[in-house]
């Protein structure tokens, strides 16, 4: 009898996108606490920002290059006019935009309504996708997104009441911020077919890199930039293990279990968020927060499980 293959292959490849999903998102999570925790060292935005993405920057002109270089004799397609203004207009609005305001915003704000915030990303891409390109909202994922909304209400409101009016500031910047980077998914399709994901990242993270030390350069004098040593130290920290290793953690995990599977377990992200906030920032756990984490997960799920089939 012909033996059986042993099927551990297919089992460990799901296995490992799995943990790289989830590895990816936690990592991701953990730069709304890293942001907090600088700030207790009485640095702005501007220059936090700033420090992230110069240390950034040589690793993602890395990837871009890596992405970009001939393979198997097969060189990839240089970039045209139309393909540069593509990237850094998907740069202002992907990563430069949505990491200030999202910075800025968390001045006011607790991670874990950050994290919420930003995560109701795939209900502003299903909008957009409605108001752009016509495409159909069913019922259930206007109920869906309408429970998601009402958890973040939920968790602002008891927020509002520690915070002031702060609290409705940073809230709107975060949310101004989740906006940008829907904008950014809608109109990066195209392109990701054309320059690949990884390609398309390493670029346009590039330029928002760059836009971030002009915009330090613009609004602060050089004084500016002596900070305490444990803002280098984090600002290191969150451009490594919280910027450019997740993107590739992602990526890879994408390429093993899929977009849908990634981004359902992309769900621990929110949860890890509100886990080190609790831990390390001492940020208030209760049945608001509680509630509020429900709503949104549970109405995510359901825009990203029954979201298929209305994309045309």
């Amino acid at each position: 009898m012909p033996a059986t293959p042993p099927a551990h292959p297919v089992s460990s490849h799901v296995a490992s996108g799995l943990l790289l999903a989830s590895a990816g998102s936690i990592a991701f999570s953990g730069k709304a606490i890293i942001v907090k925790l600088a700030y207790r060292h009485g640095v702005d935005a501007v220059t936090l920002i700033m420090y992230r993405m110069l240390f950034a920057l040589p690793l993602f002109l890395a990837l871009a290059w890596w992405a970009g270089r001939p393979r198997n004799g097969v060189k990839p397609a240089a970039l045209t006019r139309r393909d540069w203004l593509g990237v850094l207009g998907l740069g202002f609005t992907g990563y430069y935009l949505a990491s200030f305001l999202d910075f800025w915003g968390l001045q006011y704000i607790s991670a874990s309504l950050e994290r919420l915030i930003l995560y109701l990303n795939p209900t502003l891409v299903l909008l957009l996708g409605w108001l752009v390109y016509k495409r159909r909202v069913t019922g259930l994922q206007a109920i869906a997104m309408a429970v998601s909304y009402a958890g973040v209400l939920l968790v602002f409101g008891h927020e509002a009441g520690a915070q002031g009016p702060h609290a409705l500031l940073g809230a709107l910047l975060v949310f101004a911020s989740a906006v940008s980077y829907a904008i950014y998914l809608v109109y990066s399709g195209e392109m990701v077919k054309r320059l690949g994901s990884m390609r398309l990242v390493g670029l346009a993270t590039s330029v928002a890199c760059v836009l971030c030390l002009l915009q330090f350069v613009l609004l602060r004098p050089m004084g500016a930039a002596a900070v305490a040593p444990e803002v280098i130290w984090l600002s290191l920290l969150n451009a490594t293990l919280c910027t450019f290793a997740p993107v590739l953690m992602v990526m890879m995990a994408i390429e093993r279990i899929g977009a849908g599977l990634t981004a359902q377990t992309g769900m621990i992200g929110p949860m890890s968020t509100i886990l080190m906030g609790v831990l390390i920032l001492d940020e208030p756990f209760n049945r608001w927060i509680v509630a509020g984490t429900v709503l949104v997960l549970g109405g995510v799920f359901l825009v990203t499980r029954f979201g298929r089939g209305t994309s045309k």
